[in-house]
């Protein structure tokens, strides 16, 4: 089979590693826009799941993966002067630009053609199969954006993507109070050099404190003061012309076209809280690597693989939206005592938890934690409430 892929993201290059291994004969190439070691952002997440599978699917890359990995067990909230730390799950964290070194390094080693400074703007001829994996703004799918019934919803929120020469030693969130509202910050390793630190406010607090006049520099300036505690006198560092931007949550009606395939960022987002996108994308590839492995018919294995991915991803996307929602909700949980804030944090993905009063909600899930009947009923009771909130609701709009 000939295969081309347009973008040399994680989720295009580990396809190709899949494919390759499946069957040496595949033609497989993968262009990418961008000269080659360019790439925007710092370190992304993902956690012993994904490593799992990844060790299922080609050992040589996940040794190499986890092996230039940072990992935590702890996650940190600082929430005005107090601070709270609680152990839980093993996280990992990578340079963007390493992990993406090392899944290019293995697909040349398969015999993956990779070309750089090449963009697909149209689906090329001669290929049997055609994937779009070119990300969000993804020149492939725009170019049919009717057929793929693409969707693209704004958050309320702003967001800057951040580095930082902090070494942070766990998954490190920080809440600053200031005159014209909260802003605050996730910070997490991804080297022994420096961190991510994803920085969001309000509308509101974005305009108040002036980073919509403000000039790189100056944002920088009034941010690095703002975080001064957990920087602990190191310097935040933006990509040039990155900027401020509000989260775009895209879908799409139909993931293929003829032979053209969607995946990952081109595909779907989710909020960047739950720090799931490039797991996700993996994910992706695994999916349509082993429906193409399983399905001698194209049509047949491109819709096997969006059937089974848009089911496996429900769970991630509600999460994905809870999570938005309940930094959009803040004051409702911030004064909170620092330990319940930071554990209502952890349950943000609760479909239950937008509805029930904050101390409720808290001593419920305590009183959970301890009982197994408690936590079965929990489970069932959040989405079914929760259904019946959103259609009472909506009754009352209607």
């Amino acid at each position: 089979m000939k295969v081309v892929c347009a973008g040399g993201g994680p989720a295009g290059l580990y396809l190709a590693i899949l494919l390759k291994r499946q069957d040496p004969s595949h033609d497989i190439t993968v262009h990418e826009r961008n000269p080659e070691g360019s790439t925007y952002g710092w370190g992304v997440t993902y956690w012993r799941a994904l490593l799992d599978r990844l060790q299922e699917h080609d050992l040589d890359s996940a040794r190499a993966v986890e092996g230039a990995s940072v990992r935590w067990n702890d996650g940190v909230a600082h929430v005005r002067d107090l601070t709270t730390r609680h152990h839980g799950d093993e996280g990992f964290g990578i340079g963007r630009h390493r992990l993406l070194e090392l899944l290019a390094d293995r697909a040349r080693a398969l015999g993956v053609r990779l070309e750089y400074e090449s963009e697909l703007t149209e689906p090329p001829t001669g290929a049997d199969l055609v994937v779009a994996a070119d990300g969000v703004h993804s020149a492939l799918r725009t170019g049919h954006a009717e057929a793929f019934g693409t969707e693209i919803v704004s958050g309320r929120n702003h967001y800057t993507w951040l580095g930082t020469t902090r070494v942070f030693d766990a998954f490190t969130f920080a809440f600053v109070d200031t005159p014209h509202g909260w802003i605050w910050a996730y910070g997490y390793g991804y080297s022994d050099e420096g961190s991510t630190c994803v920085v969001e406010c309000s509308p509101e607090t974005f305009t108040g404190l002036g980073l919509d006049r403000a000039d790189e520099g100056e944002g920088l300036v009034l941010l690095e003061k703002l975080f001064a505690d957990v920087l602990d006198g190191h310097r935040l560092i933006a990509r040039p012309g990155a900027g401020w931007l509000t989260f775009r949550t895209l879908t799409n009606r139909s993931w293929r076209h003829g032979n053209v395939v969607l995946l990952g960022d081109a595909a779907h987002t989710t909020h960047y809280s739950i720090g799931a996108g490039t797991s996700l994308a993996l994910e992706d590839a695994m999916c349509l690597a082993g429906a193409l492995g399983t399905h001698a018919d194209l049509s047949e294995a491109l819709a096997a693989y969006e059937r089974r991915r848009r089911s496996e991803l429900l769970s991630a996307q509600s999460a994905a939206r809870y999570s938005a929602r309940w930094y959009e909700n803040l004051p409702r949980y911030i004064d909170l005592p620092p330990h319940r804030m930071f554990a209502l944090l952890g349950q943000r993905h609760s479909p239950l938890l937008p509805y029930v009063p904050p101390q409720l909600y808290y001593g419920l899930d305590k009183a959970a934690g301890q009982l197994e009947v408690l936590r079965r009923l929990k489970r069932w009771l959040g989405p079914r409430a929760a259904r019946a909130l959103h259609a009472r609701s909506g009754a009352r709009r209607g």
